[in-house]
This record gives C-alpha cells, sequence and structure tokens, in this order.
C-alpha cells in the first residue's frame, strides 16, 4: 500500500510539474480559446471587480471626477468692424455676414451641495448664458455670483439636487514631485482625466494675474480644461486649472493651476461679501538689483526694496522706510514683488502681522496692521 501511495504521489508531482511549465512558456496550449466568425481570441482570466491595477490613481479620478463639469457659454454678437461696407475691404476680405454669437467651453468644479462651482474669469467673462453640464449628463443654465479678474476666479452657481462635490485638500502641503491628476473638458471632446507630478510651486511674474502663486504642472492641460480640477491622489482638489505655456496652442507639458487656498478664499469672498477683502500697507516695492542694492548699501541677495512709502498708511505708520528691504512677512520669505505683493494680499486687515527687514544691513522686526486694499490702483 505504500508502494502504490508513493508511486501516486510522483505522478501527481510530475504531472502539476508539467502544468506549470505549459502555464508559463505556452499559455495559449492552457487557455480555452473563444471562437467568433473564425477569429480566435485569448480571454484573460477575470480579476476581482473593482481592483486597481497597482499605482493606478483610478480611485482618484473616480472620487473626483463626478464634481468636475464642463461649461458652454454663449458671447454676444461680433459688432461688425466700420470697414466692413469700404468696397476695397470686401474685395480684399471678401463678406464677413457671420455675426453669429460666438461660442466657448471650459470646465468647473462643484465646492458645495448648495451648486456653487469654481472656474477661471476668463471662462465666462463676456458672456452672455452660461450652460453647465455634469457627467452624469444634466443640464443646467448658471449664475454668476461674482468674479475675481485679479486671480482669474469666478464663481457660479447652479440650482440642482443631488449634486457630486468634491473634497478641499491642503495646497500648501503640496511638495515637488507630488503625483496629480488634472480633470477637464479639452478641445469639447467630453471629461478627460490626464497624469504628471508637481513641478514646481508659487509660480509668479508670468504675466498672467496679478496674484500669481501657481502651481506648475506637467499633467496634460490644454484649451478647455480652463477651470477644471488639479487633484491629488486621494481625490481632493489642489487647484484650478488657468493656464499653459504653449509655442503651438496645445500641451507642451508647463501647465498652471491656481492654488485651493486661493481659490478658498476667493469663494468665500464672493459668496458672503460679493467681493474679495485683501490686505493692504502702502508700499512701492521694486525688485532687488545690484544698482539698488549699491545705492541703499544693501548686502543681502534676497528681498524686496521699498523704493516708496505712503505717507500715514500702514506701512509708514509701522516705521518702514524707503530703502527697506523686505525679507519676510508673517513669518514667510519674500523673494521678489510678486510674492510680497500675494503675501500682503493675503493678511487679513486689521489684524497687526510681523514684518522683517534689513536697514543699513541691520535686522529689524516691525509690526503693520493691513487695511483693506483700495479697488483703484495705486501703492501696494
Amino acid at each position: 500500500m505504500k508502494r502504490h501511495w508513493l508511486l501516486f504521489s510522483q505522478v501527481v508531482t510530475v504531472l502539476v510539474a508539467i502544468w506549470f511549465v505549459l502555464v508559463t512558456l505556452k499559455p495559449e496550449w492552457v487557455n480555452r480559446p473563444a471562437s467568433l466568425s473564425g477569429l480566435t481570441l485569448l480571454e484573460a482570466a477575470p480579476s476581482a471587480t473593482g481592483v486597481a491595477m497597482p499605482g493606478s490613481l483610478s480611485s482618484a479620478a473616480r472620487l473626483a471626477s463626478p464634481a468636475v463639469v464642463s461649461i458652454a457659454t454663449m458671447q454676444a454678437k461680433a459688432a461688425k468692424p466700420d470697414l466692413q461696407n469700404d468696397p476695397w475691404f470686401r474685395f480684399f476680405y471678401g463678406d464677413r455676414e457671420d455675426d453669429s454669437p460666438q461660442q466657448g467651453l471650459g470646465s468647473g468644479v462643484i465646492v458645495s451641495p448648495e451648486g456653487y462651482i469654481l472656474t477661471n474669469n476668463h471662462v465666462i467673462d463676456g458672456t452672455q448664458e452660461i450652460e453647465v453640464t455634469l457627467s452624469d449628463s444634466r443640464h443646467a443654465t448658471a449664475q454668476v455670483v461674482g468674479a475675481d479678474p485679479d486671480t482669474d476666479l469666478a464663481v457660479l452657481r447652479i440650482n440642482l439636487d443631488r449634486l457630486p462635490v468634491i473634497t478641499l485638500g491642503n495646497s500648501d502641503t503640496a511638495q515637488v514631485g507630488d503625483r496629480v491628476l488634472a480633470i477637464g473638458n479639452p478641445f469639447g471632446v467630453g471629461q478627460t482625466v490626464t497624469g504628471g507630478i508637481v513641478s514646481a510651486l508659487g509660480r509668479n511674474q508670468l504675466g498672467i494675474n496679478t496674484f500669481e502663486n501657481f502651481i506648475q504642472t506637467d499633467a496634460a492641460i490644454n484649451p478647455g480644461n480652463s477651470g477644471g480640477a488639479l487633484v491629488d491622489v486621494n481625490g481632493s482638489l489642489l487647484g484650478i486649472n488657468t493656464a499653459i505655456y504653449s509655442r503651438s496652442g496645445g500641451n507642451m507639458g508647463i501647465g498652471f493651476a491656481i492654488p485651493v487656498s486661493t481659490a478658498r478664499q476667493v469663494l468665500e469672498g464672493l459668496v458672503r461679501d460679493g467681493q474679495v477683502t485683501r490686505g493692504w500697507v502702502g508700499v512701492e516695492p521694486s525688485e532687488l538689483t545690484p544698482e539698488l542694492a549699491e545705492t541703499f548699501g544693501l548686502k543681502q541677495t534676497e528681498g524686496v526694496v521699498i523704493t516708496g512709502v505712503l505717507q500715514h498708511g500702514p506701512a509708514a505708520n509701522a516705521g518702514l522706510r524707503p530703502g527697506d528691504l523686505l525679507v519676510s512677512v508673517a513669518g514667510r520669505p519674500v523673494k521678489n514683488v510678486g510674492e510680497l505683493l500675494t503675501r500682503i494680499a493675503a493678511l487679513p486687515p486689521g489684524e497687526r502681522v510681523k514684518v522683517d527687514v534689513i536697514r543699513r544691513n541691520q535686522s529689524l522686526s516691525l509690526e503693520v496692521t493691513p487695511a483693506q486694499r483700495p479697488k483703484t490702483k495705486g501703492p501696494r
């Protein structure tokens, strides 16, 4: 009996070994082919439902995508040029009778169950009608709650129930190299998800907005993505996709998003007060150049030179003087005028804050109480 059992176990071992070799080296001999009109197909083994591939960001896309909407706008009819009736103009350029309303496409993000949507101001600026399409194909006409051209943000509102809402993330903790997804409606082809990383933080001096503090990403962003979501690996909103650097009009791997920290401030201000309240101290800043450093006898290489101080303004009352090199605001360093402008604008009016300056190569700490930033242009 023992001899027979030993023989049986050896046979089974050999068969299992042969099966393993066939599965590894010749799977087509083992898998049962499916025949369809003479076409032979190899069917993969079924996988567990809902299980993502290793490294997949499908859960983040699944969480965030329903809250990203497509925005279609209708602009006023284009005015005919005065030369339209000139015969020479018509000879060279032909008849231009098409003065129909112009349509535009963009994206937006639902940020509250009450129907508030964040998007870019340039998406809805100058439009007559705004139609929002949800990922579940529902449509609604949107009303403009308010806009903030200084940050190129706008807030819309739609009246629908059971709205999907995105979770707001923390852009202040984002780091270069973090994986991100860009979700929007590029070229009007429908909702699209692209992936990449955070390429840089705090981008400014790009000449796009008054207040610039962009997150740079290599996730593909194209026309129509404006106002869409930049999300982290958890599906939380990191920023509002706004602009790209491109020589062709298409993606070149350099896109910019407004951080959610800025977007939240604009959202709350427009919904609560109808405007965005920003800090203002009354200084005229300039970039630190070798010439200015020599003029004011400065040895430092980073900071912003205060070339003018408004009399009786918050900065003057705090003791700031022309020639001071401002190096930090509220404990956060400033390296250029763009950063200083953003730092000051984020200060709550009426709340005292510490600023660090270099005066005649000596460090000083002063306390300034910002006022509300005037709407008219003037010292910052």
